[in-house]
């Protein structure tokens, strides 16, 4: 079913509050701040709408809604409009990498290491020898849906159970050339707050990978994605030149 232009107009009003708050979204919330021209009534009818489309979920523990993976992808693919990455960032990590192309772990050592810092994130890569490479384990700990010990300690033991990681990120499948998975589609209860964004890269047909960040399922997308790619492409271009 098509959402109207009013119900998407909602959703991603409440994608963003979400991604901003990490709380549940109220319409009273929704009526304030976002000038969606329609009466608290008239948003919690949408609301119950969206909610039993599949769109959007209500907590157990409260009256307002989140965004389901369903919600997240239909704002990813149609509602969100991609954040242009400033020209000083760019020239920045261009930099930082270009020093490195000529070795291939200190290129990507560097690449997830930028990654995690400008995106707030943890920052990982694997190669075609199946070497792992992350940077930013400490930053996913800023964010609240990490402060369940649980989630983090499966989160980070990702990187000792290799099979397990390579596990998820297989069931990326398609030739987008960027990957998200949501933590509820994986099958592991721990990582049901989460999100796994990644790309890609083929610099020549012995230098292959993947390389992206993992956080919480409420990421900045508009701001992430650019950052993924840009360095995909700079890990691409930097590789096929050896």
């Amino acid at each position: 079913m098509d959402l109207t232009d009013r119900q998407k107009a909602l959703l991603k009003a409440i994608v963003e509050e979400y991604a901003e708050n990490a709380q549940a979204v109220g319409s009273e919330v929704i009526e304030r701040k976002y000038n969606l021209g329609v009466s608290p009534a008239t948003i919690r009818i949408e609301m119950v709408k969206l909610t039993e489309l599949g769109y959007l979920k209500q907590p157990h523990t409260s009256a307002g809604r989140v965004p389901t993976s369903l919600g997240m992808r239909l704002y990813i693919q149609e509602l969100m409009k991609e954040k242009q990455l400033s020209v000083t960032a760019e020239v920045s990590i261009k930099e930082n990498l270009w020093q490195n192309r000529a070795k291939h772990q200190l290129l990507l050592k560097e690449a997830v290491r930028n990654l995690a810092s400008r995106c707030d994130m943890l920052g990982l890569a694997i190669d075609d020898e199946g070497e792992l490479y992350y940077a930013g384990a400490a930053n996913i700990l800023d964010w609240p849906e990490f402060y369940d010990i649980d989630v983090a300690r499966f989160v980070l033991s990702l990187f000792d159970e290799f099979p397990r990681l390579q596990e998820i990120i297989s069931k990326a499948q398609g030739a987008d050339p960027i990957h998200i998975l949501f933590g509820d589609e994986l099958g592991f209860e721990n990582l049901r707050p989460t999100s796994f964004v990644f790309a890609r890269y083929t610099a020549s047909p012995d230098k292959t990978g993947v390389i992206g960040v993992i956080g919480p399922s409420r990421m900045n997308f508009p701001l992430i994605l650019p950052y993924v790619k840009y360095v995909r492409d700079l890990v691409t271009q930097a590789l096929g030149g050896f």
